[in-house]
């Protein structure tokens, strides 16, 4: 049977903790929507915003007709998440990362995968380091990853300049597809001992990794899956969705 045709292998959960923690990394990576907990955090924080008042009536037209852009395939991954964090130039940090710290409670921490949840507790007391890339704006991301003990110096997202105290459209970096692994190489991390990722826009950090873990894979990454040999774990949540 060829690469192309073969089929992707799924772990039980105690599979995917053994193959994790025997023999324990010394740095362990993750992306955080759909693979820390279910959903884009990044696109519903930006409607929350929208809906909230957070954004004024001109910020949320513009970044409502370049999300509509993005989704004809007019707009790169990139330019859009990047966009998603400029928009809120203008507006108080300290201001934002409480609405962040809002959202994040209300609508993505009921969404948390226990699973993972549990798996990184046990990597970090296994002595494993643990980082955190993704390109949803680091404001929600820092706040969603407390919840697992990643503190805010573990975490790469897409991030703007402050100064003095407000938050300005200079980009700092947006960790997207190979903007993922050139933001561990530039952290230190050219080869991570495991990554953890979803999507296609995590394939460039999970190839550089001595061991690939697709949790929850969209369709495109379980065929780079497939092809690669890697097995890929379902939680709970969402198994249901790829028992058939």
């Amino acid at each position: 049977m060829s690469l192309e045709t073969r089929p992707v292998v799924r772990w039980t959960l105690p599979e995917l903790r053994h193959a994790a923690l025997d023999p324990a990394p010394g740095i362990a990576v993750f992306d955080c929507d759909g693979t820390l907990w279910d959903g884009d955090a990044g696109l519903g924080f930006m409607n929350w915003s929208i809906e909230a008042g957070v954004l004024s009536r001109e910020a949320s037209g513009w970044i409502d007709a370049r999300h509509r852009l993005y989704r004809r395939g007019e707009v790169s991954e990139a330019q859009i998440c990047g966009e998603m964090v400029q928009i809120y130039a203008g507006l108080r940090e300290d201001e934002l990362r409480r609405a962040a710290a809002r959202y994040f409670t209300i609508h993505v921490e009921p969404q948390i995968f226990p699973e993972m949840q549990t798996l990184v507790t046990d990597l970090r007391d296994a002595g494993a380091d643990i980082w955190a890339v993704s390109s949803t704006n680091n404001w929600v991301i820092e706040e969603g990853v407390r919840r697992f003990g990643i503190g805010p110096e573990r975490v790469l997202a897409a991030q703007v300049h402050t100064r003095d105290g407000l938050i300005t459209s200079g980009l700092i970096d947006v960790p997207t597809d190979e903007g993922k692994a050139e933001a561990l190489d530039r952290a230190g991390i050219p080869h991570p001992d495991q990554v953890y990722g979803n999507s296609i826009h995590d394939a460039a950090m999970l190839e550089i990794a001595a061991r690939a873990f697709p949790i929850n894979p969209t369709p495109a990454l379980a065929e780079i899956a497939a092809q690669r040999g890697w097995s890929v774990y379902y939680p709970d949540a969402v198994l249901a969705d790829h028992a058939k």
